[in-house]
């Protein structure tokens, strides 16, 4: 079979460039058939992940995959569609609140298209929660973050951090530099030369499994029970 994603690199371009209802409707069935040979890789490569997180097992594209729309009801962007093409892979699905892993392909130098894992717009609580599990456990989660094949595979976090420690910790803390972390989040990004390859999805699939003790602590420490004070 053919590979779609050059094309698909040029619909992303030619939306940047006409990013219109108009231009959109003339190219809508160009965009449904992309779109449809971007879930099958995105199905295969959740039944990949299936493999070792059998949690996934009611999970497929059709459940992962996010609409091209924007949502412009709090945007100054009043552009109505995306450049890029998401997916959002989670135990329960990917509106559970959970850690979990995401991708995405983008128009190159619009966005940075790449591997994500990790949990993103925690609330206040949840938040307080994981600092605490973090300090508490401190010499697991380094050895997970740390471990040859995270930095090999996801080297950089992806996380907005605050300018000082939180509240109610010391300034000097040897963990301030997760303490100070709004979002945990590992992040790989991927070039074009990474979604030119056919076998893309398998790949993303076995990279996403060096995240998974990552994904793991975080899910665990969510619904730990947890007596700590402060913060």
């Amino acid at each position: 079979m053919k590979n779609y994603i050059p094309e698909l690199y040029n619909f992303f371009a030619e939306l940047s460039a006409h990013n219109n209802r108009e231009w959109f409707a003339a190219n809508r069935q160009r965009y449904e058939r992309l779109r449809k040979l971007w879930m099958e890789d995105i199905d295969r490569m959740i039944d990949r992940m299936k493999e070792w997180e059998p949690g996934l097992d009611n999970q497929s594209a059709a459940t992962c995959v996010y609409r091209i729309n924007r949502n412009l009801r709090f945007s100054q962007d009043k552009t109505p569609y995306k450049t890029h093409f998401g997916a959002s892979i989670h135990v329960g699905g990917r509106r559970c609140g959970n850690a979990g892993y995401y991708l995405d392909i983008g128009y190159p130098g619009e966005y940075e298209s790449g591997l994500y894992g990790g949990l993103w717009q925690v609330e206040p609580a949840m938040l307080r929660k994981l600092r605490h599990a973090i300090v508490d456990n401190i010499e697991e989660f380094e050895e997970i973050v740390n471990a040859p094949d995270m930095l090999r595979d996801f080297p950089g976090w992806c996380s907005s951090t605050l300018k000082t420690i939180p509240k109610g910790w010391d300034r000097n803390h040897p963990q301030a530099e997760y303490l100070r972390m709004t979002n945990y989040g590992k992040m790989r990004p991927c070039p074009e030369s990474f979604y030119l390859d056919p076998d893309w999805a398998l790949r993303s699939a076995d990279l996403f499994h060096t995240l998974k003790p990552f994904i793991d602590f975080i899910n665990y420490s969510m619904t730990e029970e947890v007596w700590s004070i402060g913060d």
